[in-house]
């Protein structure tokens, strides 16, 4: 971890205050320098544009800049996964309201939560800014070493600017060579945000000496990234081929799929992880006494239980958890709530429940906790005992940001709710592969495009992988060969054995361990995954396996509304989507909700304080 916590750690000892030029969203202090801070002439050698260069980093998490960390966190889980329908903001209605309109498609300008995007996002713009600035000045630099450093905070920029465009579409352009703030967002800035990542992939070098440092095929990902949400399906097809084969990480390791699915959210397999194309790093335990250098933007998202502390947000939908049945191991894209996954809602964690025993896709159970399976060492997930309001949010919880219990040192319990780190994969090989995948049914062959689209399911069809009864071992009560010595336990309710004779889970729900009738017993599911061994018959066909495996493959990453959108198919979707959970949760907004607009408002209070110079967008 040494790598990682060089460059976040270093955070909190260089403090850039000449990147702090101040924007839209500053109270209308827009080029009052921060008192104390340095100027760019003493900063213009390789160790003050190193220190500019890590807080351009440092903004990508979204933590300790504006407002809340959730509302501009780097995973988008609100904007990303919630608007888009692999996600109810959970809880309870009362807890952080305002996403309960988003929720149900209702976008108003004057949500902080926006404003609070917008600042954080444009912070981060003017770090890059400084770098680029600065370092064209360095005294000790020789050309290439700027080359290189202004590269890095291109690729930053155009980040934030992605993250800016297709949040908002229109929003003002400043460069490091900008001196009147005051500017229009009359256009989107694709234009530019395609120079700063050719210019990154120009620049920068394969391997880095500080793994969480962007390298050229990073930059070539997200080119690529930026073509595919214009339709360039063309250029975005000829950077694939040449990444898919010849990428590396910035530690050198060619780009793959890891291992198991989980590996990509395992703090402990970080190094050399063949996947991470480009990730937000996170650290726990920094000695700063804070969580803003762990992953805090997640930090609501944890089961409401003693276990994890707070808070019980971001709880899976069934609509989600119904796109994981399977037929003969193949995913039923048409009519996949015409049966539901079995859930726990309205039964108590004291009674029994038996689990749905349809095949299913062993990738649900590493993205939603669900009743009686392994969540992941934390024994067999309990449902509703850990659920702040079932009727409201769900019987479901999310995994991926979730820490496990024997890797408590990966855990941050500095703040009042959890940080952890577990770094937010922006991109990941997958991504890559399946947006692949999407060029391929466009311009080039539906067979390369099923080739990527297998890649993606055999590394989940590996059976080493998937949840089983044998991750609840570790914090069992005990680990038993026969019903009869489970029965002779001293136990208490709610803990969990496992059988050697049968390889099931029993949750003790109490009322005496001698009597078989007070043990909840959990199978192992029932896993059935296979490739797509027939031909795609057309492009239709072949388009709506490669969008259905990025809904299950990339679920509760951020991704779903933001393709949702560049597909042309959010109304249709999310229309059906509302009406299908609406109907399952008629107190929770989604009766009443309807799609309106692929984009986000321009922050009211940014229009409030730009001189007339922004503009709201259509429709609001």
């Amino acid at each position: 971890m040494k790598s990682k916590i060089n460059i976040r750690n270093s955070l909190g000892v260089m403090f850039v205050a000449a990147a702090m030029l101040a924007f839209y969203g500053c109270d209308g202090f827009l080029d009052v320098p921060a008192k104390g801070s340095l100027s760019e002439e003493v900063l213009a050698n390789d160790q003050g544009v190193q220190t500019l260069l890590i807080g351009a980093y440092g903004a990508l998490d979204g933590a300790g800049i504006a407002g809340l960390p959730w509302e501009a966190a780097g995973h988008n889980w609100v904007y990303g996964s919630v608007v888009g329908g692999d996600a109810h903001k959970g809880t309870e209605p009362g807890d952080q309201s305002a996403i309960n309109a988003m929720m149900a498609g209702l976008f108003l300008p004057t949500e902080g939560f926006y404003n609070t995007f917008w600042r954080v996002k444009y912070e981060g713009i003017s770090r890059s800014n400084a770098v680029i600035r600065v370092a064209a000045n360095a005294t000790d630099m020789t050309e290439q070493e700027i080359a290189r450093t202004v590269a890095e905070a291109r690729f930053l920029r155009g980040h934030y600017y992605f993250e800016l465009t297709r949040m908002f579409d229109r929003v003002p352009w400043i460069d490091e060579n900008t001196l009147d703030f005051d500017q229009p967002n009359d256009r989107t800035l694709w234009a530019e945000i395609e120079a700063d990542f050719q210019y990154a992939y120009d620049n920068l070098p394969d391997v880095q000496a500080q793994r969480a440092r962007v390298n050229r095929w990073a930059a070539a990902s997200y080119l690529a990234k930026v073509y595919m949400y214009q339709d360039k399906f063309a250029q975005a097809k000829a950077l694939y081929d040449q990444i898919i084969p010849n990428g590396v990480t910035s530690q050198g390791v060619s780009y793959d799929l890891a291992g198991g699915y989980w590996d990509n959210w395992n703090p402990a397999l970080e190094d050399g992880l063949p996947e991470a194309v480009f990730s937000i790093q996170q650290v726990a335990n920094d000695g700063s006494g804070t969580i803003n250098n762990a992953n805090q933007g997640m930090m609501l998202n944890f089961p409401n239980s003693a276990e994890h502390r707070c808070c019980g947000f971001y709880q899976p939908t069934q609509d989600l958890v119904n796109s994981y049945r399977t037929d003969g191991g193949l995913p039923i894209i048409d009519g996949f709530n015409n049966v539901k996954v079995t859930s726990d809602m309205g039964v108590p964690s004291n009674e029994q429940f038996e689990m749905f025993d349809g095949e299913l896709d062993p990738r649900l159970d590493w993205n939603v906790g669900r009743r009686g399976v392994a969540y992941h060492d934390w024994g067999p997930y309990p449902g509703r005992r850990w659920v702040r309001d079932q009727n409201y949010g769900g019987p479901y919880y999310a995994k991926k940001n979730v820490y496990w219990r024997s890797q408590e040192q990966f855990a941050d319990n500095s703040s009042w709710a959890p940080g952890t780190a577990i770094n937010i994969p922006v991109i990941r090989f997958a991504d890559v592969l399946l947006m692949a995948a999407e060029a391929e049914v466009e311009v080039g062959s539906l067979e390369q495009a099923r080739t990527y689209v297998n890649r993606v399911r055999e590394r989940a069809s590996r059976e080493e992988s998937w949840v089983s009864n044998d991750l609840n071992r570790e914090f069992a009560a005990a680990i038993v060969d026969s019903e009869a010595e489970m029965l002779a336990l001293s136990v208490t309710t709610n803990q969990w054995v496992v059988r050697n004779d049968n390889g099931n889970a029993y949750t003790y729900l109490g009322g005496g361990a001698d009597n078989i009738a007070n043990w909840n017993e959990y199978t192992d599911p029932n896993y059935n995954i296979s490739e797509y061994t027939q031909p795609w018959v057309d492009a239709n066909a072949a388009r709506d396996a490669v969008r259905f495996e990025r809904k299950i493959e990339l679920a509760m990453e951020g991704h779903r509304f933001y393709d949702l959108v560049r597909w042309g198919i959010a109304q249709q979707e999310l229309t059906r989507f509302y009406n299908y959970e609406g109907n399952l949760f008629p107190g929770n907004g989604f009766s009443n909700a309807q799609f309106r607009s692929g984009i986000f408002p321009i922050p009211q209070a940014q229009i409030d304080i730009s001189q007339g110079q922004l503009t709201q967008n259509p429709g609001f």
